[in-house]
């Protein structure tokens, strides 16, 4: 992604949403969180870590992602693991 001051957060997030399950493997469910930081940004992505049935079994995690001015990632850690059923 080209650095840019006009890009629309839309776009930053999915390319980071998608360069995250590049790296992982594991299926992009939502961006639950996005804020801007000195020299990018920082944005939490809920990926799919274990398919269960019933869907609502499902384990999900939440990952950090930061990404640079450019969009590109530069880090990603998971911060967080839930069943999509639990309501906490």
């Amino acid at each position: 992604m080209v650095a840019s001051e006009t890009v629309p957060a839309v776009a930053r997030a999915a390319a980071a949403r998608d360069q995250l399950r590049q790296l992982t493997g594991l299926e992009t469910e939502a961006i639950s969180g996005m804020t801007r930081v000195d020299g990018g940004w920082e944005f939490e992505v809920d990926v799919v870590e274990v398919r269960r049935v019933p869907d609502t079994a499902t384990l999900l995690a939440t990952y950090r992602v930061s990404v640079d001015g450019g969009g590109d990632v530069t880090r990603y850690t998971r911060v967080r693991r839930f069943i999509r059923g639990d309501a906490g």
